[in-house]
């Protein structure tokens, strides 16, 4: 599965991707921004289907070949592609990130926002195109890659913004990819509001769900 977040989410790891892939017109790039490129890739699958031990790998894997550079805003943008698939899953852990803000780029601060649901101020200008409708109009709607969609519904629930549609649209979404992560994630996201508004049908639907997606 090729990275499409960058994210965070997906723009973002295009820019990533753009920037380590270079063009066919040019010299080839340095081994590291292949190697980094295929490492975050195998981070983000391993990652969402809840393969953590090998997604820990690919993503040092990843930071060595970044930090190999020196440079900080290189590792930040590794970094971010971390965070924006935790947030897909609802883990908002971004401390590597977090080490390294003060020295990251300013549309690297505004995403890293974004993700942290920190969008009083935030100049969605600095966003991948996809995202800044996100915080401009508050919904899904648009945002037609997979992981993207993921990464901004996360986004939204930490910003406190998300709607039961989006909601939906998150387990629809990861359901649809086999996404075992993000599907749990969101599906206990439904348990929760089910058990909340005393819904005991749904509640025992959700469950079912729940018990087969943690099957293996």
């Amino acid at each position: 599965m090729k990275t499409t977040v960058l994210t965070a989410g997906a723009a973002v790891t295009l820019a990533l991707s753009l920037a380590l892939a270079g063009c066919a017109s040019k010299p080839q790039p340095p081994d590291w921004q292949p190697n980094a490129k295929s490492a975050l890739d195998g981070y983000t699958d391993a990652w969402l289907h809840g393969n953590t031990a090998a997604a820990d790998a690919e993503f040092a894997r990843a930071r060595r070949e970044t930090a190999s550079t020196g440079r900080f805003d290189n590792v930040a943008q590794v970094e971010l592609v971390r965070c924006a698939a935790r947030v897909a899953a609802l883990d908002y852990d971004c401390a590597g990130y977090a080490a390294l803000a003060g020295d990251a780029t300013p549309a690297q601060q505004a995403y890293a926002a974004y993700l942290a649901g920190q969008w009083q101020g935030l100049n969605a200008g600095l966003l991948p195109e996809q995202h800044r409708a996100v915080v401009t109009a508050g919904t899904l709607a648009g945002v037609q890659d997979p992981l993207a969609r993921l990464v901004a519904a996360g986004a939204l629930m930490k910003a406190g913004r998300i709607t039961p549609a989006d909601i939906g649209n998150a387990v629809d979404t990861a359901s649809h990819q086999g996404w075992r992560r993000p599907l749990l994630a969101w599906l206990g996201v439904q348990e929760q509001r089910a058990q909340a508004a005393g819904d005991a049908a749904a509640l025992q639907q959700i469950r079912r769900r729940i018990a087969l997606a943690s099957e293996g």
